[in-house]
């Protein structure tokens, strides 16, 4: 919608008013630095719930054409570990699973526009499952 706007003011600006002269092209750059950059930043919406017996993560992008939408469900006894990377503005959890083929599956998720709390209630509520698996395992032996 950005982009759209500021090809159609500089359409509007060459051809009518001519305003802006060379200036005129930031209308077009502008909203592709926006774009790019917000395609490098990930999946803007990430949603996470763990009531029940199972986890669902989702992770999508207000843009429908840039990325896929990502979901996944699993049980929760299949949780291994995770870990969260953080390189300057961008964040990404990666999820490790049990797998009966290969035997474990990392997933990788988004998180860059999770707000500091949202974060570390998803850390919280990560490490509970793994806790309880780890002493249902224990029980197991």
């Amino acid at each position: 919608m950005i982009l759209s706007g500021g090809c159609i003011s500089f359409i509007i600006d060459r051809i009518r008013f001519n305003i802006l002269d060379e200036k005129s092209y930031f209308l077009i750059v502008i909203p592709v630095v926006l774009l790019i950059v917000m395609y490098l930043h990930g999946r803007q919406i990430f949603e996470y719930d763990s009531e029940g017996e199972a986890i669902h993560f989702r992770n999508r992008s207000i843009f429908p054409f840039f990325n896929k939408p990502q979901s996944d469900e699993f049980p929760k006894y299949k949780l291994v570990k995770f870990e969260m990377i953080s390189i300057l503005f961008f964040r990404r959890l990666y999820v490790t699973i049990l797998s009966k083929n290969s035997g474990t599956t990392t997933l990788k998720y988004e998180i860059s526009y999770l707000t500091r709390k949202e974060v570390n209630d998803l850390k919280t509520s990560l490490n509970k499952i793994i806790i309880a698996n780890k002493e249902k395992d224990i029980k197991n032996k």
